[in-house]
């Protein structure tokens, strides 16, 4: 099943007690699932993989697995360190989950041999994988060619946002392996940097948005020019601005945006931390003026 459309990565919601609370994950992805995105990403990085264990990360994939019931392809975070990393690539793939994303290896530095040994190891367990990269996984494009060659390796998702960088990578790609290598955006609020990558080849991105507007996200990547600019400068660009005011608002501004439209995904946890009631006041008015704009 081909990733298309809206990718969709769901925030991860705990209890009061501080465990996931798998119930409220069910009822936020099937609302996602409403709007037809083409993939749903779970544990990944608006599902805070880091702060998981790997039971919680177990039950979460699970939990989105069956909450989806097949209407799109679900992919789970993985990465981390290598041992941890495999058991959740081997739970993901008991959970009936349809491949992984690889987030980069944390604290160890070693040589590209290394991360090429990394992802053939994480690859082996059974599901096709795109990398992530990001942060200090910086990739030349005959690095990204060289794991494209590793059987099982399908994509990459770009959160560096390079793009003579990337503009290469592709190129490089296309050339030597071909045209069923999936480039993805994955910058945060990838729909501010997407005619960028659209000029160079990349259609596909995630969008944190939609896990909290899905009918904004939905209306921006397939409605008329005219209404994709209003959401732009009207709503996407003042997301940006709010969401670069702290570090990890990436996140907690989404799970923020989630308890806004009346599911108890509950706090995020350390390292991040929530949005200060103003930013929530700020972001919840910004909602509604997008979602004025889809009106008019």
């Amino acid at each position: 099943m081909p990733l298309a459309g809206v990718l969709f990565f769901p925030v991860t919601p705990f209890a009061p007690d501080g465990a996931p609370s798998l119930d409220a994950l069910t009822e936020h992805v099937a609302r996602g699932m409403e709007h037809r995105p083409g993939g749903v990403f779970a544990a990944c990085g608006t599902g805070e993989f880091s702060a998981l264990s790997e039971a919680e990360h177990a039950a979460v994939v699970r939990t989105a697995v069956r909450a989806v019931a097949g209407r799109a392809p679900v992919f789970a975070g993985a990465g981390g360190p290598y041992g941890a990393a495999l058991n959740q690539a081997r739970a993901a793939r008991e959970a009936g989950a349809d491949g992984l994303l690889l987030m980069p290896p944390y604290l160890a530095a070693g040589p590209h041999e290394g991360l090429v040994a990394y992802v053939r190891g994480i690859a082996a367990a059974g599901l096709p994988v795109i990398l992530y990269q990001r942060g200090g996984l910086v990739l030349t494009p005959e690095q990204v060619v060289e794991l494209a060659r590793v059987p099982g390796v399908i994509g990459l998702k770009d959160g560096v946002g390079d793009i003579d960088r990337i503009r290469r990578t592709v190129l490089a790609v296309r050339r030597e392996i071909g045209d069923d290598f999936t480039f993805c955006n994955g910058l945060p609020t990838a729909e501010l940097t997407m005619d960028a990558y659209r000029g160079i080849g990349v259609e596909l991105y995630s969008s944190a948005a939609f896990a909290f507007v899905p009918e904004i996200a939905v209306a921006y990547h397939s409605g008329p020019p005219e209404l994709r600019e209003r959401l732009l400068t009207g709503f996407y660009e003042p997301l940006v601005r709010l969401r670069a005011r702290v570090p990890g608002h990436a996140v907690s501004l989404v799970k923020a945006g989630v308890r806004l439209t009346g599911i108890d995904a509950g706090p995020v946890r350390p390292p991040l931390a929530d949005p200060s009631p103003e930013d929530v006041a700020e972001l919840e008015a910004l909602i509604e003026h997008g979602r004025g704009l889809l009106e008019s």
